[in-house]
C-alpha cells in the first residue's frame, strides 16, 4: 500500500509540474507574437550613392510588347525623334536600348536625426505607419536622368527596400522623359549659342513655384544645388532662378523645376541653333571681306607712296 501511495504521489507531482510549465510556454510564445514586427530592411544601413550604379536594370531577356518597342528593336527610331514626335514611351527598356550611356542623379529627399540635433540628408526618405503587428516602413526616392544634351526625365519610386525604391525611380524617370530646347534668350548676350534657355519658364508643384530665366554666357547656374542637377542633366550652363513657397520640400522643388523646363515646349520656337550658325557665318564672311578690303587699301597706298618717291 505504501508503495502504491508513493507511486500515486510521484505521478501527481509530475502532472502538477507539467500543468504549471505549459501555461508558461504559452505565455512566452504569446509574448513573441505580440512584439512589433519590424521588417529587416528597416534595420539595414541606408544605401550609398556608389552602390546605386549596380542597381540599374539590364536588357537581358527583354521582349518588346508595344509597337514602338518592336520598331526600336529593328533600329527604326532614335530617342530624340521619339520625344520630338510626342510618342509616349511605355517600356523603359526602349531608353536603355537607344541611349545606354544615359546618366542619372539621385536627389537627397530624406533625412536622419543626428546625435547633437539637426538632421543629415539621405538619398531616400523613410516613412512609417502603425499596424496592429507593429510599424510598417516604406522607402521613397527621387531620381533625375539625362544625357546633358537636352534630354531629361524625373521619376519617383517607392518600395520596402532602398534598392527597390531607387530601381523603380530610375524606371519611372525613363518613362517620363522630354526634350528641352536650349538657346540664348538673354538680351545681354545674344550670342545665338545653345548655352542657356530660350525664354522664361514657370513651373509649380504644391506650394512651390520656380521661375527659370536665361542668363548671359559666363554667368553659370545661379540656382540651388538640387535644381543644378536638373539643369546640368538637361545641358543648361547659364541660368537665373527665382523660387517661392516651401522650397525645403525638395520633392516639390524638383517637380516644379521640371515643369518649368517643360513649359518652354508649349510655345513654338524657331531653331536657334540654325539661326546662330547663319549669323556666325555672316559675321565671319563680313569680317573676311573687311579684312581683305583693308589689306587691299594698304597695298594700294604703299604702291602710290613708292611711286611718288621714285
Amino acid at each position: 500500500m505504501e508503495d502504491k501511495n508513493k507511486e500515486v504521489m510521484e505521478k501527481g507531482k509530475e502532472a502538477v509540474i507539467e500543468s504549471v510549465a505549459t501555461p508558461a510556454e504559452t505565455v512566452e510564445t504569446a509574448a513573441v507574437v505580440a512584439e512589433p514586427v519590424i521588417p529587416p530592411e528597416a534595420a539595414k544601413e541606408e544605401i550609398t550613392p556608389e552602390e546605386v550604379k549596380n542597381l540599374l536594370p539590364s536588357l537581358d531577356g527583354w521582349k518588346p510588347v508595344t509597337k514602338l518597342g518592336k520598331e526600336v528593336m529593328e533600329n527604326k527610331w532614335d530617342l530624340k525623334s521619339i520625344l520630338e514626335a510626342g510618342i509616349k514611351i511605355k517600356e523603359f527598356q526602349i531608353v536603355d536600348k537607344l541611349m545606354p550611356e544615359l546618366g542619372h542623379e539621385i536627389i537627397y529627399i530624406g533625412g536622419s536625426p543626428g546625435k547633437g540635433g539637426g538632421s543629415q540628408r539621405t538619398i531616400t526618405k523613410k516613412t512609417a505607419r502603425m499596424h496592429k503587428s507593429g510599424r510598417r516602413f516604406r522607402i521613397s526616392s527621387l531620381v533625375v536622368v539625362g544625357n546633358g544634351d537636352g534630354i531629361i526625365g524625373v521619376g519617383q519610386g517607392t518600395g520596402k527596400e532602398h534598392r527597390n525604391a531607387i530601381e523603380k525611380a530610375v524606371e519611372h524617370a525613363k518613362l517620363n522623359m522630354v526634350f528641352i530646347k536650349r538657346g540664348c534668350g538673354s538680351w545681354q548676350c545674344a550670342c545665338g549659342q545653345p548655352h542657356s534657355l530660350p525664354l522664361r519658364g514657370v513651373g509649380r508643384a504644391g506650394s512651390v513655384k520656380v521661375e527659370l530665366k536665361p542668363a548671359p554666357r559666363g554667368t553659370g547656374l545661379a540656382v540651388s544645388d538640387d535644381l543644378k542637377k536638373i539643369l546640368k542633366a538637361a545641358g543648361v550652363k547659364d541660368a537665373w532662378c527665382r523660387t517661392s513657397g516651401n522650397t525645403s520640400a525638395r520633392t516639390n522643388l524638383i517637380k516644379a523645376g521640371f515643369n518649368a523646363l517643360k513649359s518652354m515646349n508649349n510655345m513654338k520656337q524657331p531653331n536657334f541653333l540654325e539661326k546662330s550658325l547663319i549669323k556666325n557665318a555672316d559675321q565671319n564672311l563680313e569680317r573676311s571681306l573687311i579684312k581683305n578690303t583693308d589689306q587691299n587699301l594698304e597695298k594700294t597706298v604703299d604702291q602710290k607712296i613708292s611711286e611718288k618717291s621714285e
